[in-house]
């Protein structure tokens, strides 16, 4: 556990404040964060709920938890905020890629730093994720790439390591998933002479 998250006022709790009418998307974070916890998901949590809040991303009802799950997961990061209800329809999930889905919960499973719920949770939010259409980290409803690569080195640290070259992590999520079941899709050396590289490893903006 961090002492507090880094990105707001350098570790600083944030007054803890009432939600406005202004349901814009840093609202939301910064009315989260004045009821920050100073837990290591802390940030990236804020900024996923509020993306979701807001329609953007592709995260599913309560980040692709249960209500059970959600509640928890409130009151942990941020005791006592009290979120309205979302006021739009929540994305539908694409059930014929729950193989899919198992898949990745059984990879991101292996890899977890702690097996903890809170790595669970993580878990979870990632696989939804990858459903989107978009780089991963939009997909999540993250404010910049920099924030996946944070959420992932702290909850799933050996699969951040093994991505040692910095591939898509979308691609790579997916590559490992290929490598475990024995399935070498490219056809290419190396990455560096590989004439698609850029769509590996090209800047995700």
């Amino acid at each position: 556990m961090q002492a507090q998250v880094d990105t707001v006022a350098h570790g600083e709790h944030l007054p803890q404040q009432a939600l406005t009418r202004d349901y814009s998307r840093d609202s939301i974070y910064q009315y989260l964060m004045s009821f920050q916890q100073g837990l290591l998901n802390d940030h990236v949590l804020a900024s996923m709920i509020a993306s979701w809040y807001c329609d953007m991303g592709c995260l599913p009802a309560y980040l692709g938890l249960n209500e059970s799950q959600w509640q928890h997961l409130l009151q942990t990061h941020f005791t006592g905020c009290q979120l309205p209800p979302k006021l739009t329809p929540n994305r539908e999930v694409d059930l014929s890629r729950s193989p899919e889905l198992e898949d990745l919960r059984i990879l991101l499973a292996a890899h977890s730093t702690e097996q903890t719920e809170e790595t669970q949770w993580m878990a979870e939010i990632l696989i939804y994720g990858c459903l989107g259409s978009d780089h991963l980290w939009q997909d999540l409803g993250l404010w910049a790439r920099a924030d996946l690569s944070r959420l992932i080195r702290d909850n799933f640290t050996a699969l951040a390591e093994k991505n040692a070259q910095d591939m898509k992590w979308k691609k790579f999520l997916y590559k490992q998933l290929c490598i475990q079941e024995g399935i070498y899709v490219c056809r290419a050396p190396s990455c560096e002479v590989c004439s698609d590289y850029q769509n590996c490893f090209g800047p995700e903006e």
